[in-house]
């Protein structure tokens, strides 16, 4: 059974949260993510007819121009527990090193409330978190929810602060369910999902900025660029790094999103690309690392259908070292939204 929502005031909601640094250390260790999708096409004779690719074909990450976004399909929640009471779930892995001690850990959540259906906003902090091997534990949402309707959409994001759950836990099969998203089919479609972001230290590790930064944007073709300053982090000569990021609603196949990195302020910015991310489809509704699908999830589709959690490799972009660095986000086309941002660069 599920555990009964209990009493607690309503986080406030704003439409729109600016981006500001949520967490940082300097130490020797790294930083680590889990995620998934909470919502996938459904595979149905019906749905199949209106579909340009199969939806088979489109989890798999078949490609075209807008071919395989989610407006583009019936959409229906991913259950992977075996739980009558919840409507979605979803399960990804928490990779650690041995003997890593985590030092923090934020989950993150969020979706579209309004498809066929439309969602109410009072249950949008409040998910269930199930970590390794372990039932299924109430989470509230411990700062302000972003919730803006535009676009069609009726989008949000929440998060809560899971330090103690996952020093206690450790790596594993993370379960998150009862996301609040809508399900069906409409013309800016159905999305959402979750991503779990741990720093940890390690003895004999190299000396690291881990960084996290959050907010609630909502980037258009007319907004312009949305830039992120993350800061005086200086960074040597030939330092590698990593940067992650979690949006809703990029859509594969429709090109235009760029993502560009910028070690040091008012010099060349670096883009940023992958096998897995285009130079011009980075919002591409995918969870890689390096452009490789490394963690495991269930169910693990290639294109989540609107929700990205990629993480990008920085050695070409540090080639020259860092101070003040800055990432820069936008889109042509799309209309998303970027939820937060996190960094683990080495430290002088």
């Amino acid at each position: 059974m599920l555990p009964a929502a209990a009493a607690a005031p309503r986080v406030r909601e704003q439409p729109r949260i600016p981006f500001t640094q949520r967490y940082y250390a300097v130490q020797q260790g790294g930083m680590a993510r889990a995620a998934n999708a909470a919502i996938t096409c459904r595979q149905s004779a019906d749905a199949e007819r209106s579909a340009t690719l199969p939806c088979l074909s489109a989890r798999a990450g078949g490609s075209g121009a807008g071919a395989t976004a989610n407006h583009g399909y019936e959409m229906f929640y991913t259950d992977v527990d075996d739980d009558p009471n919840t409507f979605n779930s979803s399960r990804a892995e928490l990779v650690l090193p041995k003997d890593a001690q985590v030092t923090y850990a934020r989950l993150y959540w969020g979706g579209n409330l309004r498809v066929s259906e439309q969602k109410p906003h009072k249950d949008n902090g409040r998910v269930l978190v199930a970590e390794p091997g372990g039932a299924y534990k109430e989470v509230r949402a411990d700062s302000v929810i972003g919730h803006r309707t535009a676009d069609g959409a009726d989008a949000f994001q929440a998060s809560a602060d899971l330090t103690e759950l996952v020093r206690d836990s450790g790596p594993g099969m993370y379960t998150v369910g009862q996301i609040n998203v809508a399900m069906g089919r409409t013309g800016v479609g159905a999305w959402g999902g979750w991503t779990l972001v741990v720093a940890y230290a390690k003895k004999g590790a190299p000396l690291r900025h881990l960084a996290l930064w959050d907010g609630f944007e909502t980037l258009t073709a007319d907004s312009g660029s949305l830039r992120v300053d993350l800061g005086r982090k200086r960074v040597p000569v030939g330092g590698s790094g990593r940067l992650g990021m979690v949006a809703y609603d990029g859509d594969r196949g429709i090109t235009g999103d760029s993502l560009t990195f910028e070690p040091h302020t008012g010099r060349r910015a670096v883009p940023l690309s992958d096998s897995g991310n285009s130079a011009d489809d980075v919002l591409n509704s995918s969870i890689t690392d390096s452009g490789k699908a490394r963690i495991r999830r269930e169910p693990a589709h290639t294109n989540t259908l609107g929700y990205d959690s990629d993480v990008f490799d920085l050695r070409t972009a540090l080639v020259g070292g860092a101070d003040d660095m800055g990432v820069r986000v936008d889109t042509a086309r799309d209309f998303v939204w970027l939820g937060a941002l996190f960094l683990e660069a080495d430290a002088r």
